[in-house]
Parts: C-alpha cells; sequence; structure tokens
C-alpha cells in the first residue's frame, strides 16, 4: 500500500486463533494397568478375609466356646459359626465338594459328634492359627481328652505330623497311631488299612 507517498508493509490479517493443540490419548501403561490389578486383588482379599465368619476370632486359649455342629471327623464349629481344624488329624472325607465319601468318613464324622457336638470344649492353639482356607487351627479339649488324640486312637486318622506343630504333640499323636494300628482300628482295619 501507498500512503501518503510513503510504501508500506500490508497490514497483518488480524491473528486467528488458533485452536488448543490436543495432546493425544494415551492409555496407562502395562505397569500401571499391573499396579491397579494389584490393588484390586488386594483389596479384595481383605474384604474376603474380613467376611469370614472366623476374621475376628479372639485366640484366647482356655475359653470354653461351644459347639454348635461337627462338619466332619476333623472340622467343628463353635461360637459363632466359627469353623475349627482340628491339628494333627486327617480323617477320610464327607464333606469335600471334589471328592465322593471315603470309607469310614461318616462313622469318623459320627465318633467326633458323639463326643463334642452341642458342648462346651477348650480350644489351645499353635504357632500356625489359621489354614489356608482360614480355619482356625486348635487342639480341641473335652472334659479333659484331647479330641484330636481320640481321633487318632479310635483310628479314624493318621497321625498328621508333616506339619509344623508343637513336638510333643506330634509325639502323643504319633503313639495314639501306634496304639490304634496295633489294635486294628479304623483305617488299620484287615479291610481298610492304607
Amino acid at each position: 500500500m501507498i500512503a501518503r507517498g510513503r510504501h508500506t508493509a500490508p497490514a497483518a490479517a488480524p491473528s486467528a486463533v488458533r485452536p488448543r493443540r490436543r495432546l493425544p490419548i494415551r492409555f496407562p501403561t502395562r505397569s500401571v494397568w499391573a499396579l491397579i490389578i494389584l490393588c484390586l486383588l488386594v483389596a479384595g482379599r481383605s474384604w474376603q478375609h474380613s467376611a469370614l465368619p472366623s476374621a475376628n476370632f479372639r485366640f484366647e486359649p482356655g475359653v470354653p466356646r461351644h459347639v454348635e455342629r461337627v462338619i466332619d471327623g476333623d472340622t467343628i464349629v463353635v461360637d459363632g459359626h466359627v469353623r475349627v481344624r482340628l491339628i494333627g488329624v486327617d480323617t477320610p472325607e464327607t464333606q469335600h465338594p471334589e471328592k465322593p465319601v471315603e470309607p469310614l468318613g461318616p462313622e469318623a464324622t459320627a465318633f467326633t459328634r458323639s463326643l463334642v457336638e452341642d458342648r462346651n470344649v477348650e480350644l489351645q492353639f499353635d504357632r500356625e492359627r489359621r489354614d489356608r482356607y482360614g480355619r482356625v487351627l486348635a487342639y480341641v479339649y473335652v472334659d479333659g481328652r484331647l479330641l484330636n488324640e481320640e481321633i487318632i486312637r479310635a483310628g479314624f486318622s493318621r497321625a498328621e505330623t508333616r506339619y509344623k506343630f508343637e513336638r510333643a504333640m506330634a509325639l502323643r499323636f504319633q503313639e495314639a497311631e501306634n496304639e490304634a494300628r496295633e489294635a486294628g482300628r479304623g483305617i488299620w482295619g484287615p479291610l481298610t488299612a492304607r
């Protein structure tokens, strides 16, 4: 343009409003997803554990506990629906979801039921307080007798000594097994010896 004799540069067009530059959408990396999944698993596990009836169980030895029912020969339910697994005992299955009822399973359950159902018992604990299913692990005393040992002595279980528990108890259980084996009781009988 020429204005009053001078040559000037053309006027710049008003600056156009530039659109905002959009950042590319970035998806979380694998490590972020792994962290999220880990957090969800931990949260779910702690929720599941607190939802178990035995989660709030107080490990007080010698406190009388009422046996509500007997699940099978080696598992009972005490106050507040707390499942208690007898230490050192593994009777034939009657309630396993993937196994059939095993020989002498009903008899082992009936034996345990006859000694403790609807009665008060005392629990004693060892180093391991729970099994992998969240059940309370205990030695169960009824009228001064150790139920765990009585089940083995009756021949309804081997002495399960491969787990870590008090050495003196393991020896007691082994002696009870030897007695049952020599007498041919329960699983040590002529038709069921294993």
